[in-house]
């Protein structure tokens, strides 16, 4: 995979994230956190909490922001950017889609 080349893999159905919350897969060697809010749409984003490795799949997930676990930092889950203040760091977004009933996630290599 080249810079800035996009790589998409298939998960599984999109069924077995349940509406309202997230769940972790491994795509090639990255943490993924997928997102189905309640809402509507699918979210991706880099599944560890910069704060203290917390899981952000199992965070609390509204419309717009999933909330870790751990210390209650918030992220946007349409960016990644941390909204709950200080000096926290954001966390890679990436894109998720359901392609006929299928979750598919797409990274860009660095």
């Amino acid at each position: 995979m080249t810079a800035g080349e996009a790589v998409s893999t298939r998960l599984g159905p999109v069924d077995q994230i349940p509406l309202g919350e997230g769940r972790a897969f491994l795509v090639g060697d990255e943490p993924v956190a997928v997102f189905r809010p309640r809402s509507g749409g699918l979210y991706a984003l880099r599944a560890i909490c910069p704060h203290r490795g917390g899981p952000l799949a199992d965070g609390l997930v509204d419309a717009e922001v999933v909330m870790c676990p751990l210390h209650n930092h918030q992220f946007r889950l349409d960016s990644g950017k941390c909204v709950s203040g200080g000096e926290m760091s954001d966390v890679a977004a990436y894109t998720a889609t359901d392609e006929d009933g299928e979750l598919v996630v797409s990274l860009v290599a660095p």
